[in-house]
């Protein structure tokens, strides 16, 4: 990304600002560390974003009544974008940070990149190999700087499936029990001939939209956007390249509904039936309960992701930081170790549906052995864990945002303006080089 001179300047002046403010930090960060009595009132502030159900699991009010001394307040704001917008101003001014920061998966690589030093590294913690072992390397691994150092820790995860809608497949005379339709679509071009198959017999589209075939094929190979140093190789990526054409095709033959993810009409879709497969992260479940509500009930069962005997995808999850200057670090540090421990991903698993970032409480029977009644039965714990258990650490990069709404964009021109596939690509390519700055 090119800068101005003006620009390099400031970002000189702000780094250097930065390290001096660092090395100050670190004195103050030791003493703090001596001085802290573990037992003496404190108001830790934990800033969030949309639902991630600390509060909701009861582990707020647990830890309270675990430590008596400790206030947890916490500050939400609803969209993640706006969130993280309001974060970066306030790293920049090392002002108005929380005693806790959730950092979502899509802003996690510009933290580590550009406000590591912002954030306790806990790889310098005494326990540092006993809290890395608590988590998947590929999750330990996305919050950690090219030095080594680890700004946070992880609380969810989004490994992947596709739900699918079993009446839908029976009136379209495809398999519905869960071993069938995997064996229907061991890969992605399996899954494009069961979605040939299905629009021959149905007026509704197989899958919901082109991002959905998109977003998760990327990530299951060794790259996605990113080379191995985490700079962006939008049109050199061999994930890339399969994955559009897996979506291309899909998007060109109509069998997509093509609606835009998360919008009015993707909510209403899922009570009308207009599409019969959807990748589905772990938490996407509870996102089709609320839009369906009990007439939902039985209706959806859940398969491995095409192509998962090669490779899992990742879709989502968070870590939680300690902005290494906040009042309160050693205090917040033990709410963190706390919240994402293995025990406690157990509990938000089973209270509140968030799939654990931690290969122990994956292998939890708590989470294992869990069965969703909701989505017929289906074996959720043993799916999404094998799924978890399979994701390589592909590398991530600042504009991966950015650069899969770009792709996503060119998959919907195809399917709504008939775009040709070469020049969608071509368009796609030049907006996220735009967005990288290129």
């Amino acid at each position: 990304m090119s800068r101005s001179t003006r620009g390099k300047a400031v970002f000189g002046a702000a780094l250097a600002a930065a390290l001096l403010t660092a090395g100050c930090g670190s004195d103050d960060s030791s003493a703090a560390a001596a001085d802290y009595d573990p037992d003496a009132p404190v108001t830790l502030t934990v800033g969030t974003f949309g639902t991630m159900d600390f509060d909701n699991a009861g582990l707020y009010e647990e830890y309270m009544a675990l430590h008596p001394n400790v206030t947890i307040e916490q500050n939400n704001v609803a969209q993640s974008a706006a969130y993280y917008k309001s974060l970066q101003t306030r790293l920049a001014a090392n002002s108005g940070l929380d005693d806790i920061q959730a950092l979502e998966i899509g802003f996690i690589a510009d933290v580590v990149r550009n406000h590591a030093d912002a954030f306790v590294d806990w790889s310098q913690e005494e326990n540092a190999d006993e809290l890395e072992g608590n988590f998947y390397d590929w999750k330990w691994g996305q919050a950690t700087t090219s030095d080594g150092a680890t700004i946070a820790l992880g609380t969810d995860t989004g490994p992947q499936a596709m739900c699918y809608r079993k009446d839908l497949f029976q009136e379209a005379g495809l398999p519905t029990d869960r071993a069938e339709v995997a064996e229907l679509w061991p890969t992605w071009d399996a899954y494009l001939d069961a979605a040939r198959q299905y629009q021959s017999t149905s007026d509704a589209a197989f899958v919901d939209s082109p991002a959905s075939i998109f977003s998760s094929s990327v990530y299951q190979g060794e790259v996605a956007y990113n080379d191995e140093d985490g700079n962006p190789i939008p049109g050199e990526s061999e994930g890339v390249e399969r994955a559009w054409g897996y979506a291309s095709q899909a998007a060109e033959e109509g069998l997509t509904a093509n609606l835009s993810q998360f919008g009015d009409e993707w909510n209403a879709a899922f009570s009308n039936g207009a599409f019969a497969t959807i990748a589905c992260p772990a938490w996407m479940l509870g996102y089709i309960n609320s839009q369906m509500g009990d007439s939902g009930a039985g209706l959806w069962d859940i398969a491995p992701l095409p192509g998962a005997a090669e490779g899992a995808s990742n879709w989502g999850g968070s870590f939680l930081g300690v902005p290494a200057d906040g009042p309160n670090v050693e205090a917040a540090k033990d709410l963190v170790e706390w919240l994402t421990a293995p025990e406690q991903q157990v509990k938000m698993f089973t209270e509140a549906a968030h799939f654990p970032s931690s290969e122990q409480a994956a292998e939890d029977p708590g989470v294992q052995d869990a069965v969703n009644e909701y989505f017929s039965g289906a074996p959720t714990g043993a799916i999404f864990g094998e799924s978890a258990a399979n994701i390589r650490r592909t590398p991530i990069g600042p504009y991966d945002t950015q650069i899969q709404e770009a792709f996503t964009t060119g998959l919907t021109d195809i399917a709504t303006r008939g775009t040709s596939p070469d020049q969608a690509f071509e368009d796609a390519l030049k907006a996220a080089e735009q967005a990288i700055g290129g």
